[in-house]
């Protein structure tokens, strides 16, 4: 669909994609200006739409960009071989916290997206969330030693309380983030808190 796009020389995909990036991210979706993106990235307008047929179809290549590149690194370093589970998602979250250090505007945006509740992209996009969600979490799970949680519990109900624990916990980080000033999240205190969970879930649910 954006071969179009692809086959221009990579300084200037980098520009339009490095200006889509900074204006999405700093305005949000229905704030956000294509006339602004132009003038940044140094193209005119009708090249832009040339490439992309509307600053909805802009937005959703821009997120599917991102995330593969962040996606990518994530699952090049994350130890699929490691079958405890919690040791798995433990460095999970780890890279997670060290992609923000180096895709920080990548990240923002991607942040920034997954708060956007616009009318014109939210069905989309929901639907989207849920089914990257739903990889991530075949993924992350696969492979698991199931021998470690208890026998008495039904252990894919467990997981699912596990996956609810942390998606509700990052709905409220994002939601936090949506009432601050410049929408930060505080990594360092997320991941934190995280840990007290992991502990907490351990004693719970293993031998």
């Amino acid at each position: 669909m954006f071969s179009k796009f692809f086959n221009l020389e990579k300084e200037k995909q980098d520009r339009i994609i490095n200006a889509a990036i900074k204006e999405f991210a700093q305005k949000g979706y229905d704030n956000a200006s294509t006339n602004e993106i132009v003038k940044e990235a140094g193209i005119s307008k009708g090249l832009l739409f040339h490439y992309f047929k509307n600053k909805k179809q802009l937005f959703f290549f821009l997120f599917d960009y991102c995330y593969n590149v962040v996606a990518d690194e994530f699952y090049q370093k994350v130890d699929l071989t490691e079958r405890d589970f919690f040791k798995r998602i433990r460095q999970a979250v780890k890279i997670k916290m060290n992609l923000q250090s180096a895709y920080p505007d990548i990240l923002t945006f991607i942040q920034e997206a997954f708060m956007q509740d616009s009318a014109e992209i939210k069905l989309e996009f929901d639907k989207k969330k849920q089914e990257l969600n739903a990889i991530n979490t075949e993924i992350i799970f696969e492979g698991i030693d199931l021998s470690k949680f208890r026998d008495d519990l039904d252990v894919k109900k467990v997981l699912k309380i596990i996956s609810w624990t942390f998606e509700k916990m990052s709905d409220e980080e994002l939601a936090k983030a949506k009432q601050s000033p410049g929408h930060q999240i505080d990594y360092q205190n997320v991941y934190k808190e995280a840990e007290e969970y992991f502990e907490i879930l351990t004693k719970c649910f293993y031998k």
